[in-house]
């Protein structure tokens, strides 16, 4: 997993981001070296609205609207695609949450979206995914493991 011309596409979750931007915190350096590689090109990532909508309404009442949006910018800027949130995906999470009502609506979202897009592997922080046979989630120390 080491270049855009031999690995699949990694999808980012919104702690990705929210944790680089972030207060000191053990998942800091490792999200931000995360997004380091996507910026060299180094990973091929994309991420969704629904990412960048939670980006922005988490920046904006944790922090202001100023930081809030130049947050959202950055993170769509940085990933090689930004995937729309359809009325698929979102039916498709619909019936995921039917079969996994402990899941998040959000993190259901997400996964639907994945799975339209034919994408299986996810960087994220949070384990409720782990719950899922499809996607494959890593931490992002498993991806700079992997880089090595």
């Amino acid at each position: 997993m080491n270049s855009r011309n031999d690995v699949a596409r990694l999808f980012l979750d919104s702690n990705i981001f929210l944790y680089a931007i972030g207060g000191e915190s053990p998942h800091r350096e490792p999200c931000r070296a995360i997004l380091a590689a996507v910026g060299q090109g180094t990973l091929d990532a994309v991420t969704s609205s629904e990412v960048l909508q939670e980006i922005l309404h988490v920046r904006a009442r944790r922090s202001d609207i100023k930081d809030a949006t130049r947050a959202a910018r950055a993170a769509a800027d940085i990933v090689a695609e930004v995937l729309p949130v359809t009325r698929e995906d979102v039916l498709g999470a619909c019936g995921l949450l039917d079969k996994h009502p402990n899941l998040n609506a959000r993190d259901a979202l997400h996964v639907a979206v994945m799975k339209n897009s034919n994408l299986t592997l996810l960087v994220s922080i949070d384990r409720d995914f782990d719950s899922l046979k499809i996607p494959k989630r890593f931490e992002p120390t498993d991806v700079l493991e992997l880089l090595r």
